[in-house]
């Protein structure tokens, strides 16, 4: 028996009893879960760093989702406030690095 402890997709118990094995599970309240989801964000863009996969950014997405939601922010919201930021600050799309900048005050 392997011991995961962690957040995952709908479908994976499913999964793991069509390929002959089986899991226990728990199902976590909001504020239980969301926690769990914070840690499997950071498990997912660990992931993408040691990958360099596209499809690690895809399950971070996914998480990123739910947190908003669980934080009682639409899918839509959050596009919105991104949408938002975007025409307000830029984007990353001339990628620019800055070197320095004079603070004087």
């Amino acid at each position: 028996m392997v011991l995961y402890r962690k957040a995952i997709r709908d479908k994976i118990p499913d999964i793991i009893k069509k390929s002959g094995n089986s899991c226990n599970i728990k199902k976590l309240s909001d504020d239980e879960f969301l926690p769990e989801l914070e840690k499997k964000l950071r498990e997912e863009v660990e992931e993408y760093f040691e990958s360099k996969s596209v499809e690690e950014l895809v399950d971070a997405i996914e998480v990123i989702y739910r947190i908003a939601e669980l934080k009682g922010t639409s899918n839509e919201k959050l596009e919105m406030l991104r949408e938002e930021k975007a025409s307000k600050r830029g984007k990353f799309n001339e990628n620019l690095f800055l070197i320095d900048a004079t603070d004087e005050g």
